[in-house]
C-alpha cells in the first residue's frame, strides 16, 4: 500500500518513513529540502534496508502538486508533517507561514478528496490549546486564540480539515503532539535544525559540543517547582509509531467520527531544569547555562493527558526523557565527528 508523507525527510517524517516501512508500507517521501537534506534518505535506507521514493516538490506550487497526484494515482493516505514551525519566525514573518503552512495543505487536499481514498493524518499541535486552564490537558480542552502565526496556521489547518470532511470522502485524524526530542537509537537519523535551534534540545547538544558558548534559560520566575517552564518531552520514535497507528485506523474504518483528535505526550511534564540535569546524567556533560529573562510567548505549563489515545488507539508512549537524552547525544557526537 503506497502511502505519501510529505516533509518526509524532516525530523517527525524521516523516523515516520521508518516506522510505515517496518510496517510493510511503501512509502513516496515528499520534500523541498528547505528544512532537510537529501542525504536523510540514505540513514532510512541504513536503518530499514530500503529507500522510500522520493520527490523534491514544493506544495506551494499548485500545478506541482496536482502532476504529482496524476503520477501516483494509487495512493491509500497522506500523512502531512510539511510546514514552518518555528514560533519567533512565524512572528517576523507571518505571511511566509500562512503561504506555507495553509495553501499547501489546501492543494493537497484538493487532490486527496479526487481519489476513491481520501485518509489523511495531520501533524497538529499542543500549541492550539495555549496557556491552557487546567493540568493535564485533554482533548476536550478549549481552543485558545493563538500567540503566533505558527500557531495559527495549526488551528487554521484543524478547521480547514474538519469543514472539508463535512463535504468530501475525506477521513482525518488530528494528531496534536506535544515537544518531540531524540533521535533513532541507531543515529541513522536525527534532528537536523538549519541555523541556530528554536529548540531545547538541539540547543543542549549542541552547547554539549561546544558548537555553542552558553545555553539561555528564559526564566527562572514561573510559578512552578523549580521557576522553569514544564512541557511534555515525548520521544520522536514513540510518536512516528502513533501516525502508523493512526493510518491503520482509518484504513481499517474503525475511526467513530469522519475527524478524531488526540493528543500525544507522555503525561508527565518536565520543567528546564530537569530537562538539563537529566542530560548531564546521561552524558557525563556538566552543561554552561544561564539564567536569562523570560522569552515573549512562552507558555508557564503544558502537557497532555493522553489517556484518549491509550485507551482509543491503542498507543502509549514507551521511552523515557533519559531515552530520548541518550539518543539526541549521540545523533549529535555522530553529525559533528
Amino acid at each position: 500500500m503506497k502511502v505519501v508523507v510529505t516533509g518526509g525527510l524532516g525530523f517527525i517524517g524521516s523516523h515516520t518513513v521508518v516506522e510505515l516501512q517496518n510496517q510493510g508500507f511503501e512509502v513516496i517521501a515528499i520534500d523541498n529540502l528547505s528544512n532537510a537534506e537529501e542525504s536523510v534518505l540514505d540513514g532510512i535506507e541504513k536503518i530499514t534496508g530500503k529507500k522510500p521514493i522520493f520527490e523534491n516538490i514544493d506544495l506551494r506550487e499548485k500545478v506541482a502538486v496536482q502532476h504529482f497526484f496524476k503520477k501516483y494515482n494509487d495512493i491509500v493516505g497522506v500523512i502531512h508533517f510539511a510546514a514552518s514551525k518555528a514560533v519567533g519566525e512565524s512572528v517576523e514573518n507571518p505571511l511566509l507561514y500562512y503561504e506555507n503552512n495553509i495553501n499547501a495543505l489546501v492543494y493537497v487536499l484538493q487532490e486527496l478528496t479526487a481519489l476513491p481514498q481520501a485518509n489523511f493524518i495531520f501533524s497538529s499541535s499542543c500549541t492550539v490549546y495555549g496557556q491552557a486552564e487546567k493540568m493535564p490537558i485533554t482533548e476536550d480542552a478549549s481552543v485558545q486564540p493563538a500567540l503566533s502565526p505558527y500557531g495559527n496556521t495549526k488551528q487554521i489547518g484543524e478547521e480547514i480539515i474538519t469543514d472539508t470532511a463535512k463535504v468530501t470522502n475525506l477521513n482525518s485524524i488530528l494528531l496534536r503532539y506535544f515537544n518531540p526530542i531524540g533521535a533513532h537509537p541507531t543515529a541513522e537519523i536525527g534532528e537536523l535544525p538549519i541555523g541556530v535551534p528554536q529548540n531545547l534540545v538541539p540547543f543542549i547538544t549542541q552547547t554539549a559540543m561546544g558548537l555553542r558558548e552558553k545555553l539561555s534559560v528564559f526564566g527562572d520566575d514561573y510559578a512552578t517547582p523549580d521557576g522553569t517552564c514544564i512541557r511534555d518531552y515525548i520521544h520522536v520514535v514513540d510518536l512516528a509509531k502513533a501516525h502508523v497507528i493512526a493510518l491503520q485506523r482509518l484504513l481499517s474504518k474503525q475511526n467513530e467520527q469522519k475527524v478524531e483528535t488526540f493528543n500525544l505526550g507522555t503525561g508527565t511534564g518536565s520543567s528546564v531544569l530537569e530537562v538539563i540535569h537529566a542530560f548531564e546524567k546521561v552524558s557525563g556533560q556538566k552543561l554552561n547555562y544561564q539564567i536569562v529573562a523570560r522569552r515573549e510567548g512562552d507558555i508557564t505549563s503544558a502537557y497532555a493527558n493522553t489517556d484518549k489515545a491509550n485507551k482509543v488507539l491503542g498507543w502509549k508512549s514507551q521511552l523515557t526523557l533519559e531515552e530520548a537524552l541518550a539518543a539526541a547525544w549521540k545523533w549529535e557526537q555522530k553529525i559533528r565527528s
